[in-house]
């Protein structure tokens, strides 16, 4: 990496001397060359993704405390997440009032079928929960085999909707109930949502059911349960341990997991005062708020043997002998299990389904690479295909988007904004070849729907896959019909996604389907040093063009100084990119040099205006999240009684008035989350002191790899961003889709 720097003893040539302006000072080496500054607190840690990567707490959660609860602010993930379930809620709804009720398993197959009957017995009392726990823990449930090719579910297609209207009546009531708990009045809406509109009666009988509420902690629940109950109510109440049963699944799948170690569940359960830790995850089990799975652990020979000499033929404490597979118990929210169980049930569908069709060798021949013509090659045999490899290497499903379409095939590729359609539309050298998967699902976009309900398709290739969660895949694939090819394909290395689940990095583990590997490396200096942050070495690279500046800075006033200077000035004028089309990435939203921080100093410069319309003016870049998981870029064109208007990528998008608060933020800084699957001419990505905390090497990666011609990096983070890249890696997520898709058929036994 060049250094460009200023005040040196003697003067450097014009290009080098307006580069140090570029950097704003002396220039380091390497990005991880000491610079000052130091950890300071976790405010700028990446609270849209909710510690998915990190684990760090929202940034929307209230401090910690015994008094009542104020009202909370959501932050994004929880505000995406809710509407995420109020979107699911609308589809079934609305399948109910055309089909009728619907029969536990009767549109559901294998486990998944069994699964949700199971659901039902513990809630209507026909089957105590604790039974599962009655199962010999030497004896976990036997995988299951792959079924052949069942019928195709009916897909669940979403719909636009307006959100419900709270009743005035319930909420009201509510509202009385929560002021004689002294908790907020303004809870009452979000409690009749979460609730139903007898959510008076319940928070009464149940004060502990405030838990549900985005954005309420267990202290603060507590408070309006003694408000309510008082001397009734204690520790171990168990309307209070099952609440807290259900509120750390709940946390754990805002941090991507969709199962908790039962283990971790006591443990925390204990950090709350209860005294039963043990009974309480039974009672919560009985009552149906979870559910419980036991699943084989793992042994290296080596702990194995261990094991063995310490243990020798007695019992061990979960009752295994020595020489028995040890077992791990997972606790489940049923919406996360379920929609595991139909996603695996899915996958094998595809698989098993998949015929050979079309001789796709002379395509397979003709790919613009040798990366290509295998991609090309492995979907024409297998019904499911794993493709990885960096933004370069999206060329390499575009080139097999190309050959399907050629051969008659109905194909379509799927990306995770309109930046990546765009992006693969090109690539692929059709307007039509691309939509967003959002559209696709929603039936805004794509080929619409057959007969039977399903997608008309041949064959779909899904980009920027690490962004799909478990939810929304099993949608996807309950969306195909048989015989559908489906190609997953995604850079390994990025964050991943906002909601539960990692599906990519599951089925990739499985090998239950060919993974074909990119051989093609992103070219210049930008991918060069993004390809060595891949595998967790931080090294200098030689960027004569200025591809890549390093900008020291001491403190978070001095990173927003310098940001502000890059974006408005230097890099339009050094490198010829406008501000425009320039991207500020930072660590989180909160902190001295967060989103909030710089998109209002870029706005002074860049835009400056009364905010006229809830904080907006014309022109304003902003960032539109119209659903979970979601970013669209945009600008402000203008606002009326309908709305705020933008034009997102020449798409004119009406936000309504209520929604403008939570559904739109303004866009020169983005997150790193925020930004995955989207890419900018330049990028400046701003490292302030107290960023330190949330750094790791996904979420390096994913920052650095934004941008395609120019990245500079505002560093102030010290000897931290080395480390984070060499010792933080991804966190790994809990999901029991991976032991599901082990009974796939691997390609050999196809």
């Amino acid at each position: 990496m060049t250094a460009h720097s200023r005040g040196e003893a003697t003067d450097p040539p014009a290009e080098d001397h307006e580069a140090g302006e570029d950097a704003g000072g002396r220039a380091a080496d390497t990005p991880g060359a000491p610079q000052g500054g130091g950890a300071g607190s976790a405010e700028g840690t990446d609270d849209d993704a909710k510690g998915a990567e990190g684990g760090t707490e929202e940034a929307g959660d209230q401090e910690q405390g015994t008094g009542t609860p104020a009202a909370p602010a959501l932050s994004e993930a929880e505000a995406e997440l809710a509407a995420q379930r109020e979107l699911r809620e609308r589809i079934e709804r609305r399948k109910a009032e055309k089909e009728g009720p619907i029969e536990a398993g009767a549109k559901l197959s294998g486990p998944a079928a069994d699964l949700l009957a199971a659901v039902r017995a513990v809630e209507s009392g026909e089957k105590p929960g604790n039974a599962f726990f009655d199962s010999p823990a030497s004896a976990p449930a036997p995988r299951r085999a792959a079924p052949a090719a069942p019928p195709a579910p009916a897909p669940r297609v979403p719909e636009r909707t307006a959100p419900r209207a709270v009743p005035p009546e319930a909420a009201a009531s509510a509202a009385a109930v929560l002021a004689e708990g002294k908790a907020p009045e303004a809870l009452a809406g979000p409690a009749v949502t979460a609730l139903g509109e007898g959510a008076a009666g319940l928070l009464r009988e149940d004060p502990w059911q405030l838990l549900s509420l985005p954005g309420v902690r267990p202290e603060q629940a507590d408070g309006f349960a003694r408000a309510l109950l008082g001397a009734e109510c204690g520790p171990d109440d168990e309307r209070r341990t099952a609440a807290l049963v259900g509120w750390l699944l709940e946390r754990a799948a805002l941090r991507g997991h969709t199962a908790l170690d039962a283990e971790e569940a006591r443990k925390a359960l204990a950090g709350f005062a209860v005294t039963d830790p043990a009974g309480a995850v039974e009672h919560a089990v009985a009552e149906g708020v979870v559910l419980v799975f036991q699943e084989g652990v793992d042994l290296t020979e080596e702990e194995g043997t261990a094991q063995d000499t310490e243990e020798g033929d007695a019992a061990s404490e979960d009752g295994t002998r020595g020489d028995e597979e040890p077992v791990r118990v997972l606790l489940g929210l049923d919406r996360y299990a379920l929609a595991e169980e139909s996603l695996a049930d899915g996958l094998a569908r595809l698989v098993n389904s998949c015929e050979k069709g079309a001789d796709w060798s002379d395509a397979a021949t003709a790919a613009p690479s040798a990366s290509a013509g295998e991609l090309i090659r492995a979907a024409a045999t297998a019904g499911l295909v794993v493709h990885s490899g960096g933004e370069t290497a999206r060329a390499e499903p575009a080139a097999l988007l190309a050959a399907a379409r050629g051969l008659g095939l109905r194909a379509l590729g799927s990306a995770h904004s309109p930046d990546g359609q765009r992006r693969l539309a090109a690539a692929a050298g059709d307007p039509g070849a691309a939509v967003t998967l959002s559209a696709l699902l929603s039936g805004e976009g794509g080929p619409g729907r057959d007969a039977d309900g399903a997608l008309a398709l041949d064959v779909l290739v899904v980009l920027d896959a690490p962004q799909l969660d478990v939810e929304t895949a099993a949608m996807l694939v309950e969306s195909l019909a048989d015989g559908t090819r489906l190609v997953l394909s995604g850079d390994p290395g990025v964050l991943g996604s906002a909601g539960a689940g990692r599906v990519f990095a599951d089925v990739i583990a499985s090998r239950a389907c060919p993974h074909v590997v990119s051989r093609t490396p992103d070219p210049g200096p930008i991918g060069e040093l993004v390809s060595g942050i891949g595998i967790g070495e931080l090294a200098q690279v030689e960027a004569p063009g200025r591809e890549v500046v390093i900008v020291p800075v001491r403190d978070a006033g001095e990173a927003v100084h310098r940001t502000v200077q890059l974006v408005a000035d230097s890099v339009p004028r050094a490198i010829g990119v406008p501000s425009s089309d320039t991207q500020v990435i930072t660590v989180g939203h909160g902190g001295s040099a967060g989103t909030t921080a710089l998109n209002a100093a870029l706005k002074q410069r860049l835009n400056p205006g009364p905010g006229r319309f809830g904080g907006f003016d014309p022109g304003d870049r902003v960032i539109h999240v119209p659903a979970p998981g979601r970013a669209v870029p945009g600008s402000v064109v203008s606002a009326d009684a309908e709305g705020l208007h933008l034009d997102c990528a020449g798409t004119p998008v009406v936000v309504p008035q209520d929604r403008v608060e939570t559904a739109v933020r303004h866009g020169w800084a983005l997150s790193a989350h925020q930004a995955a699957g989207m890419r900018w001419p330049a990028a400046v990505v701003v490292l302030p002191g107290d960023a330190a905390q949330g750094l790791s090497r996904p979420w390096v990666y994913t920052a650095f790899s934004r941008g395609e011609r120019h990245l500079s990096v505002v560093h102030g983070v010290d000897q931290a961003l080395p480390r984070a890249v060499a010792e933080v890696p991804a966190q790994q997520r809990t999901t029991r889709l991976g032991p599901l898709l082990e009974a796939l058929p691997t390609p050999d036994a196809s």
